[in-house]
Parts: structure tokens; C-alpha cells; sequence
């Protein structure tokens, strides 16, 4: 599925099919050729380095992402509008992420909410496929359920909600929205979001450590 960049500006690509697949080490809820985008600056760092994101959890406001806009990636129906999760503390230190990794069980089983955090589902043909965009801030989802959405149209944007460790904007297609039995889609890009940015602000970096 050919899809556009849901944000501007710079960003790293982490679990990417161009990495593995499934890209998130599962096939669960449709995640087989998820991307995960996050925004960075010119160095290619997601928020500045201090004391806090070696030992501790971290502000999602002290990220470069968080607050963004996120475009729509393609044009249809929407048929999921999901707002109301909580932005939770970012967590880069190796000691966060262990003790935030115990309650992944959990999550999985609360559902899409929990997981996907706040998130916007567009239908982009008769019946799918399906993208999904999740982990918007909260309060931030600016559409709703049956908004026939264009190309480019800001729907939200970037937060920490849901199953995210950092700020990032999550897409993935699907053939379905029944997410116990939904497959993964591949997907590709074809331009990022807003073409009358200069070229030098169209940078994207892959993540490949």
C-alpha cells in the first residue's frame, strides 16, 4: 500500500520492515510491516541527552516530536477516532524500559486503546485496506468517525500515549479492523506530508542499529 509521510521535518525510522519482519517481533493486532516514525533534529536526536535519560523516565514535552502535527498518510473514511489515553513519561534509560516492559501483558490485554493509545483509523478504499496512525496526544485527535479525510489533512498530533516509550507517530495497514484476526499490510512511501516545505526540512534517517 503507497501511503504519504504523516509528518514533516525530520524523523528516524525504528522498527521498520526494513529491518525485520514482523517489524515489531509479532504479527498481533496487524503490527507485521508496522513503522514506527520519530521526530528528531538535525543531529538526529529525539530530545536532549541529560542525567534523566540514562537513569530515569523523561517529560514526552522535553521531545522534539511531541505536539507535531500528523497528517493524514491517505484519503478515505475514518472509521476509528480513539482520544482520552494519557500522555505517559518518556523512558530511554535502559532501567525504565525493563520495568515499563512488565506491563506489557497487561496492555495487550485492555485492548487497542491501551496499546495504540490515542489513534485515528482511515478506511482508504470499500471495506479496507485499513491505516492506522496511533500514539497521538492526547486531546488532540481532530476528526471523527465517518470524516471523509483527504490526503495531507492534519488529524492530530505526535504524543506518548499507549504502548510508546518515546514520542512517535505509528503507522501500519491492515485488512481489517477486527484486531484479534487482522493481517499486516506492506506498505511504502511515496512524499512527506506538506511538499511546499524547502527540501533541506524533507530529511528522513533510518534506524538501522
Amino acid at each position: 500500500m503507497l501511503l504519504n509521510y504523516p509528518l514533516n521535518g525530520v524523523f528516524r525510522a525504528r522498527n521498520s520492515p526494513a529491518r525485520r519482519v514482523p517489524s515489531h517481533g509479532t504479527h498481533l493486532m496487524g503490527t507485521t510491516y508496522a513503522i514506527d516514525l520519530i521526530p528528531v533534529d538535525s543531529r538526529g536526536r529525539s530530545a536532549p541527552w541529560s542525567w534523566r535519560a540514562v537513569a530515569t523516565t523523561e517529560r514526552p514535552e522535553d521531545f522534539i516530536g511531541f505536539g507535531a502535527t500528523v497528517f493524514a498518510p491517505g484519503a478515505g473514511v475514518v472509521v476509528v477516532a480513539h482520544d482520552g489515553e494519557i500522555d505517559h513519561e518518556a523512558r530511554r534509560s535502559q532501567l525504565a524500559l525493563l520495568r515499563y516492559m512488565t506491563g506489557q501483558a497487561e496492555r495487550i490485554r485492555r485492548g487497542p486503546g491501551a496499546i495504540a493509545g490515542n489513534h485515528v483509523v482511515i478506511d482508504l478504499g470499500d471495506d479496507g485496506p485499513f491505516v492506522l496512525v496511533a500514539h497521538l496526544r492526547k486531546g488532540s485527535v481532530s476528526v471523527r468517525v465517518g470524516d471523509l479525510v483527504r490526503d495531507g489533512q492534519p488529524i492530530g498530533t505526535c504524543g506518548n500515549s499507549g504502548n510508546s516509550t518515546q514520542p512517535h507517530v505509528h503507522v501500519q495497514v491492515t485488512d481489517s479492523i477486527e484486531w484479534s484476526t487482522a493481517r499486516g499490510m506492506p506498505i511504502a512511501f511515496r512524499t512527506i506530508a506538506g511538499a511546499e516545505l524547502p527540501a533541506e526540512s524533507q530529511l528522513i534517517t533510518v534506524d538501522d542499529h
